[in-house]
């Protein structure tokens, strides 16, 4: 009578796995366990590891064939087991956190306090600060941080900003700011636009200053809630003539360009300050090559994955921080491109292999992305 090769597969593994103590039982290649005789545990052998996906090992190691001697992506070797991996912590690449208490700095943006100030440099071809200038037509200025140049071991949070706004006495003009945010560097293009009063996002807080002339603070208080990367944020002023309308109750706002009028009295504006409010973080860029040097050339078995991990877990807290939508801004992208100084190509390149490490990881969901830098 033939017998199937399955047949002899399990004799020789039972042979092999459960012969112990004179004892010879049945081995389960599904169940990768010992049946002995008369429900004894003593044919147990020395079982080899179970190779398969998941948890379970990549191969066996060659000097010890019942422990694991490579693991499956998102898993790592632990005294010869698989167990998932966990990225560590990546404080030593990049900061994310403050020690500032949601109530403290709270209170610390109300009174625009000094010491949560990151101290930027003013840039403007339009207008400069404590001068009067003729506010009919719109303004640009910028408040960036020169990062690579001055503080490239940094990088920046907003919590909030502030413009102290005059106006000449009974000036019938109202001003209207538009604010664009630069995470890393760039081109202003590589901006994205803050939605102010917008989707739940704050809106500008006046409060008007005890002085001769109509001068106002304006504060705009994101928060933790609201806080994101920036390097550079860009300032337009533009003008509207507030007048009454026709019931009397209500407000209508004339471009000052659209609408000339002698009797009106247009004044003129200065803005005597502008603060950027948040802290500066460590990073590490030299360390982050480091993790990518490693897709290519790892250290030892094991130490890509755990690059990758990194990696990944990095690109994910970075692109949290993205600014309300409907998708999150690739900020990763930005930071890789603009601090890392990579190549498009590179940039493409890393994408590509943390969304292929990903999709081998377990119970991940991988998400889209709006592109922001080119």
């Amino acid at each position: 009578m033939l017998r199937s090769s399955n047949y002899w597969l399990n004799r020789i593994q039972s042979f092999l796995y459960c012969n112990e103590n004179g004892l010879l039982g049945s081995f389960s290649e599904e169940t990768h366990t010992c049946t002995c005789p008369n429900d004894q545990v003593a044919c147990h052998g020395f079982l080899p590891c179970t190779v398969g996906d998941g948890s379970a090992c990549l191969s066996c190691a060659p000097d010890n064939r019942t422990r694991c001697g490579s693991c499956n992506a998102g898993y790592m070797l632990s005294q010869g087991i698989c167990k998932p991996e966990v990225a560590e912590s990546t404080e030593h690449y990049i900061g994310f956190e403050t020690d500032l208490q949601d109530l403290e700095m709270k209170y610390l943006l109300q009174k625009t306090d000094r010491r949560i100030e990151v101290h930027a440099i003013f840039i403007s071809n339009d207008m400069r600060l404590n001068n009067w200038f003729d506010p009919s037509w719109r303004k640009r200025m910028l408040l960036t941080l020169k990062s690579n140049k001055y503080k490239s071991s940094l990088v920046h949070m907003i919590l909030g900003l502030s413009l102290q706004i005059c106006l000449t006495k009974n000036s019938t003009l109202e001003p209207v700011l538009a604010v664009y945010v630069n995470p890393f560097g760039g081109s202003h293009s590589e901006s994205w636009f803050m939605p102010v009063n917008e989707n739940n996002f704050p809106d500008w807080e006046r409060t008007k200053l005890d002085l001769p002339l109509q001068c106002y603070n304006w504060t705009l208080t994101l928060g933790n809630k609201w806080k994101t990367f920036f390097e550079t944020v860009h300032i337009y002023l533009r003008s509207r003539i507030k007048s009454n309308g026709p019931n009397g109750n209500e407000s209508i706002y004339y471009e000052p360009l659209e609408f000339i009028d002698p009797s009106r009295n247009l004044g003129y504006m200065k803005i005597n300050n502008i603060q950027v409010f948040g802290y500066s973080m460590h990073f590490d860029p030299e360390a982050i090559r480091d993790l990518i040097l490693q897709l290519d050339y790892p250290y030892t078995q094991g130490s890509q994955d755990s690059a990758l991990l990194q990696l990944l877990e990095i690109r994910d807290r970075v692109n949290k921080l993205s600014p309300p939508g409907q998708r999150r801004l690739d900020l990763f992208s930005c930071l890789l491109r603009h601090r890392l100084k990579l190549s498009t190509s590179e940039v493409v390149r890393i994408q590509s292999a943390l969304q292929a490490f990903n999709a081998k990881l377990p119970n991940t969901v991988d998400y889209d992305t709006t592109k922001l830098c080119s």
